[in-house]
């Protein structure tokens, strides 16, 4: 399937009107982005950007989020967040892609409790979304719909944004999305803040949609449960472009609500040098890097045993300038089969794809 076969070319015509329309002048005048989220007088949300929140499985990220909703219904304060929405904004829509309707159902009435609003009736500022049974690019139609045609609409949340794509190591599919986000805030002037998953074994977002999401977010706040109390879990920024907030941490009352934990202090980092991030063939070696290298090692011989193959590729992604060891080979070839870059058809022996999509 061809990700990328909406992209339309553009015209030399077109083009040119967009470079003229793109060009910055010391003699005009450009608005900032109206902040309308913060933690404490730290900004993590303008308009015409997007953020995102990662955090491990039951870290409450939806917990989180909720607090951010009912902040934005309240135009006030909830945990720590703070909004500040102009009034011909007020609309909030929560996309959720992951959960039943019964389950959406039972977020969409914790929000509006933690607000003090109605919980048995519809709320006009709240549009929310059940979009689990449909296709990733059913799901990209259905919110485009939504964030074009609900007037006031300031703040999106899309809680699952792995489910907008089929493959989350896709670059193309990636950087679709990513655009989608961007032009969706630009063009609606909108905020517009996303939910992902972090690595079981790091604290990287998940694929490379994680990987473009910590590059063009204008904030990623980290939800994880507290090591010593895993009742509490504590929100950080662990990207920003504003100033940073201190974290705070909250836990599940008796009602089921979030609730903020007063001087909560986090554990502090363990004296001595960092832990090293874990090895990441996609994200570590570049595409060029791994042609070379393969190109190398099976311009030697047609197809390897594991072995051999192991032996052969720690030789010559050294040339590449990419040091492997016994382990981190291992994880080179499992990406390189499942990227099907090498394939593994003729009994035990692995072969080469040189036409492979990275």
């Amino acid at each position: 399937m061809d990700y990328m076969k909406e992209t339309k070319e553009i015209s030399a015509e077109e083009a040119i009107i967009l470079w003229q329309a793109s060009r910055l002048s010391l003699s005009k005048s450009y608005e900032k982005a109206p902040e309308i989220l913060k933690v404490h007088d730290s900004v993590i949300g303008t308009l015409g950007n997007f953020s995102a929140s990662i955090g491990k499985a039951k870290s409450k990220k939806t917990f989180n989020v909720s607090a951010i909703v009912a902040a934005a219904l309240k135009n006030g304060t909830v945990l720590r967040y703070v909004a500040e929405l102009p009034e011909d904004k007020r609309k909030v829509l929560y996309v959720d892609t992951e959960q039943s309707p019964y389950h959406c159902l039972k977020v969409m009435t914790r929000i509006l409790r933690m607000t003090g609003l109605p919980d048995d009736r519809d709320n006009e500022n709240l549009e929310f979304l059940a979009l689990r049974k449909y296709t990733p690019e059913q799901r990209i139609r259905i919110v485009e719909q939504a964030i074009y045609n609900t007037p006031e609409i300031g703040l999106v949340i899309i809680d699952g944004i792995r489910d907008m794509v089929y493959d989350i190591n896709s670059p193309s599919e990636s950087t679709r999305i990513i655009s989608k986000l961007m032009q969706w805030t630009d063009d609606r002037q909108i905020h517009i803040h996303t939910i992902l998953h972090q690595n079981k074994g790091d604290e990287n977002a998940r694929g490379h949609i994680g990987t473009e999401l910590n590059n063009k977010a204008e904030t990623v706040l980290q939800v994880e449960k507290d090591k010593g109390n895993g009742d509490i879990s504590h929100v950080s920024a662990i990207h920003i472009r504003a100033m940073d907030f201190e974290p705070f941490a909250f836990r599940i009352n008796d009602k089921a609500l979030p609730e903020l934990i007063e001087g909560y202090k986090p554990e502090t980092k363990k004296p001595g040098r960092p832990e090293e991030e874990k090895f990441d063939p996609y994200r570590h070696i570049t595409e060029q890097q791994h042609r070379i290298a393969l190109e190398a090692v099976f311009g030697l011989k047609e197809e390897y045993g594991y072995k051999e193959l192991e032996d052969a590729l720690i030789k010559t992604y050294m040339s590449v300038g990419v040091k492997l060891n016994h382990k981190k080979a291992v994880s080179l070839i499992t990406m390189l089969r499942n990227k099907r870059m090498i394939v593994q058809e003729t009994g035990r022996k692995y072969t080469f794809m040189p036409d492979f999509h990275y």
